[in-house]
């Protein structure tokens, strides 16, 4: 398929700058992919559209303060990081994008923070990342903490983020760290909310996938079979996996929070339809014809033309049906993107 099939034109207006009010005072496109129905409701809505004994799957990954102002040792000129990825063994040694690149060469030492921190770069990586060795007074997390910043993606055009904004950035249940971005369809949750859903019988369960720059990568290749995603860490404990086993075996359908989550769902699947536990990386990469295993409902977030997160949307709603809801969405002034309002699909 050419990646011009999934082309559409989104006012800029209607990019969300900021988040709304409160988390589920979002607006919620519900979507029924078997008839193409559409209605519009609001997210504290979303327990009418499910049934006791289904199982929302959350991802928990937790956002880490991933862009870092520097100056480059050698010549002074202001250098922005941006944290990728821990890299497996001792020390502190990441991949990471660099702003300008050609001020991050290898040997390039950075200082951030005054000198509390420094990178020295190794190297660069297949994928055009450079790899970093960093080296800090005191724990790397709390310094990162301190000097850091919450990666909000490009295109909110704002300035210095305050405590709040961090925290809005955040799902309120995200507990393991290492997303360079948020999973955003779980924004819209609140704990009442959550709390609401178990009461009335929904099941909820986590996982953990770490979001990094290669769920946002463009699809450059004109035929998007020839696109290849970056790896991303999940992990699906046994518990979790026995939670949404029952939940499907018992009749309740799996609702996957996000595109996050629903790909890792559909990488730990086997063809009947349950998941196994474990934890390793997916590279998987969902788009119309493939045929889904584990996942009968996604809640998700509207998404940029031509990306990955939209091509699934697409496998999952079909195509056709899934870009209608979208124009139409479009029409009704939805809010898009990360700050965005909600879709539902089921």
């Amino acid at each position: 398929m050419n990646k011009k099939e999934f082309a559409f034109e989104l006012p800029a207006s209607l990019i969300a700058q900021s988040p709304s009010g409160s988390r589920s005072d979002s607006r919620m496109m519900v979507l029924n992919r078997t008839s193409g129905a559409i209605s519009h409701r609001r997210f504290l809505e979303i327990a009418s559209f499910l049934l006791p004994g289904d199982c929302l799957v959350l991802n928990d990954s937790k956002v880490i303060p991933a862009r870092l102002r520097g100056v480059s040792e050698r010549t002074g000129s202001d250098v922005e990081v941006l944290l990728h990825e821990k890299l497996t063994g001792c020390g502190e040694r990441w991949e990471i994008l660099c702003k300008p690149g050609r001020k991050a060469l290898a040997g390039e030492r950075i200082v951030f923070g005054g000198g509390r921190l420094t990178a020295l770069i190794e190297g660069l990586t297949e994928d055009g990342l450079r790899i970093a060795a960093f080296g800090c007074e005191g724990a790397f997390r709390d310094v990162i903490s301190e000097i850091g910043e919450m990666p909000l993606p490009h295109y909110i055009k704002r300035g210095p983020k305050d405590a709040e904004e961090a925290k809005r950035y955040q799902t309120v249940y995200a507990n393991n760290e290492g997303s360079v971005a948020a999973p955003t369809a779980g924004l819209h949750f609140t704990d009442e909310n959550l709390s609401g859903l178990r009461d009335y019988g929904i099941n909820i369960a986590k996982l953990t996938l770490h979001i990094g720059i290669g769920t946002f990568r463009p699809v450059r290749a004109e035929e998007i079979e020839d696109h290849r995603m970056h790896s991303e860490y999940y992990k699906l404990d046994e518990d979790q996996a026995r939670l949404i086993n029952q939940s499907k075996k018992n009749g309740g359908r799996i609702i996957a929070a996000g595109t996050t989550s629903c790909r890792v769902l559909e990488s730990v699947a086997g063809e009947d339809g349950f998941v196994s536990p474990g934890e390793g990386r997916t590279g998987i990469f969902i788009y119309p014809g493939y045929v889904f295993k584990a996942v009968d409902g996604l809640i998700t977030n509207f998404h940029l033309p031509e990306s990955t997160l939209l091509m699934l949307v697409c496998a999952f709603a079909g195509r056709e049906r899934a870009l209608s809801a979208y124009g139409e969405a479009i029409g009704k002034k939805y809010r898009f993107y990360s700050y965005g309002d909600a879709m539902l699909v089921i």
